[in-house]
Order: structure tokens, then sequence, then C-alpha cells
């Protein structure tokens, strides 16, 4: 089993190059589906977010508001690291388990681990090889503008509340450039897709 940990920044178009391994036959654990379950009402890492931020950043149905919360960490780098203490060990937790059960299927896996704060929590360590998805400040803007309804002032703050592209590309053992058509990007998985597989033979 490869595991490779994929990562990015916002809009930088990660989404895009994981389903493509997917097609491909990887395995794909995603680090933002993963959050989501994690939040869930009185699971551990919601209990955990209540306690810290309080109830204002619920719903009604006392699922998280991601809005309010994503306005509330955004502005602040001090409470978006405390969103992450609390969140980062039951991802992980529930990341090794997908893992183990994906290596007792297919001990040939190999296994995309799409994961925003790769470097940032220090979990490239914890991979085989790391994929990082390179794209133009320009276009992660017009693309968050675009796909989020945000500002350029709103698509700005949240590139540079996380560690700029060019430092994590010195982590990479691959770079993707998805500044070009959906066919070039595909083009590059493709070729990255083959080299792993090329690792276990």
């Amino acid at each position: 089993m490869i595991i490779v940990g994929l990562t990015g920044s916002i809009a930088s178009g990660k989404s895009t190059v994981s389903e493509t391994f997917k097609e491909l036959g990887a395995y794909v654990i995603d680090w933002d589906i993963l959050a989501r379950e994690v939040v869930r009402p009185h699971q551990r890492a919601w209990n955990g977010i209540v306690d810290y931020f309080g109830r204002a950043v619920l719903n009604e149905d006392l699922t998280l508001n991601r809005q309010k919360l994503g306005e509330i960490v955004f502005r602040d780098a001090e409470k978006l690291e405390k969103l992450n203490q609390i969140t980062h060990p039951a991802v992980i937790e529930e990341d090794e388990e997908q893992t183990e059960e994906i290596g007792k299927l297919d001990p040939n896996a190999i296994v995309i681990k799409d994961v925003p704060l790769l470097i940032e929590i220090g979990f490239h360590k914890r991979v085989d090889k790391v994929v990082v998805v390179y794209a133009s400040r320009e276009n992660q803007i017009k693309r968050m503008m675009a796909s989020r309804g945000l500002s350029s002032t709103e698509a700005t703050q949240r590139i540079e509340a996380q560690m700029p592209l060019r430092e994590k590309i010195r982590f990479a053992d691959f770079v993707i450039q998805n500044d070009g058509s959906v066919q070039d990007t595909g083009k590059q998985v493709e070729e990255i897709f083959a080299a792993l597989k090329a690792l276990q033979t």
C-alpha cells in the first residue's frame, strides 16, 4: 500500500485532482468529509467546539453553522488554531480506521489522503509521497468569487490565513500545475498515478 498526501490551498483545485485519482482506481480519504463527520451533534469534536466557541455557532437543529464559525476563525488566527486543535485528533482517528479497512481489502492500494493542512499539522511526515496542487493567487481569487460568492477582499483574507502555496511546494514529491484546462490537469494526474504504480513493482 502506498499512502499519498494530497494538498494545496483554498480554491487551488484539489477536489478535481482527487476525483481524477479516484477514477483511475485510487482510494481517496477526504479530510473535509471526515471533518464534517466528527462535528455532527454530540460527537467528540462537536462538544469541544461548543465548549470553546459557545452555542452561537450552532443552528437550531444543533448542527454547526459553518458560515458563522468560518467568519470567526478566518479573522482570528488564534481561534483558527484552536478549532484545528479540537477537530484534528478526531479526524486522524477516523482516517486511521479507514486506512486500515482499505489495507485489509486491497494490500496494493494507492491511498490518496486529501488533507488541506497536510504540511501545517506535520502529517506529511506520515505519508509516503506528497502531491501539491498549485494555482496562481489570481485564479484562486477568481474561483472563490465565482463559486462561493466572496468579494475579492474576503477571498484574499482566506488565502492569507493559509500557508503560502510556494512554501508547500518545498515539501512536494509531485506538483500539479492547475492553472490550465481540466484536460491538462487530468494528464498530470495520470502521469503521477502511473509513477506511483511503478513504485509497487
